[in-house]
């Protein structure tokens, strides 16, 4: 059995457009989304019995929670499903979720963690032929997870099912705030008044390449249509925004459903900076400057 941990990067919305909803309640969205170089991570060692820990300066927001509920839990009886029904074994593993990223963020969280499960335990049990099978039914557990199992620039459709890589998209640097609290993505789209938006042009963004050219795009062609019911919910969401715009940032948002926001900087010591002094001027705020992975073609 193959042992270690495995990353579950934070996932950004840099746009998340609603485009409508279906029959059933679910409602359809484009969205453009990175992965940073920070987020949980996802421990797997041989065990007598399976078994499941919770650890990380996060981890205190997952105590009142029922062990079998946690995605990286219904990550691993997905995963040993299909294991057992391609005929491989799948013994009891031990795992450990190293909880980094605050809880209902809006940053893949839950999501990321069930996405490394998957990868930590196909490694684990020697199950990568079955990758494909996995990325088919990934979405069974919620509708960012197929997002997070690609973990790469993507824009995802549908419910968030229908995932495909973008190749032109250069590594940003970010800072990632969130006033802390959460905000349940249930109740933001309830009060979203329009449901039926227009999709991205993401056409428009083939010839893009540094991050001045994608931020000034994102800006001014996209948007993220959860943002303004959900500060209508919390409106520490807006004072958030307005805490980035005051920094030299190249454009401002909110990522997902909330309550992390996020600002792309010029540079990386731009954006250490603008973290060192909201920290200062928000030292209960969770806020961390990271950099997002790169399209492959465009890695240095």
């Amino acid at each position: 059995m193959k042992i270690g941990w495995m990353q579950a990067p934070a996932k950004i919305n840099l746009a998340l457009h609603v485009t409508g909803q279906r029959d059933d309640g679910y409602h359809l969205i484009e969205t453009l989304a990175v992965f940073a170089d920070i987020g949980d991570r996802i421990g797997v060692r041989a065990a007598a019995s399976d078994c499941f820990a919770v650890t990380g300066p996060e981890a205190a927001a997952l105590a009142n929670e029922a062990p079998e509920t946690n995605l990286v839990i219904r990550a691993r009886e997905l995963m040993r499903a299909i294991a057992t029904g391609a005929g491989k074994e799948a013994p009891p593993v031990s795992l450990t979720l190293e909880k980094a990223l605050p809880a209902g963020a809006g940053i893949g969280g839950g999501s990321a963690d069930a996405a490394a499960t998957l990868h930590a335990l196909m490694a684990a049990w020697s199950c990568e032929s079955l990758a494909a099978t996995v990325a088919e039914q990934a979405v069974t557990l919620g509708a960012d997870v197929p997002m997070c199992l690609l973990s790469r620039p993507l824009v995802a459709r549908g419910i968030g099912e229908d995932v495909q890589a973008v190749g032109n998209v250069p590594a940003l640097h970010i800072i990632l705030a969130n006033p802390r609290l959460h905000v349940a993505t249930p109740a933001v789209f309830s009060a979203l008044a329009q449901k039926r938006n227009p999709p991205l042009a993401l056409e428009d963004a083939a010839s893009l390449r540094t991050p001045r050219e994608w931020a000034g795009w994102l800006a001014a062609k996209t948007r993220n249509d959860l943002e303004a019911p959900s500060i209508e919910l919390a409106p520490e969401i807006g004072a958030c925004l307005d805490a980035l715009r005051a920094t030299p940032a190249l454009m401002v948002r909110m990522s997902g459903s909330g309550a992390t926001c996020f600002g792309v900087y010029a540079s990386g010591a731009d954006a250490a900076s603008a973290a060192a002094t909201l920290l200062q001027q928000h030292p209960d705020w969770w806020i961390k400057a990271c950099m997002t992975g790169p399209s492959p073609m465009e890695r240095a």
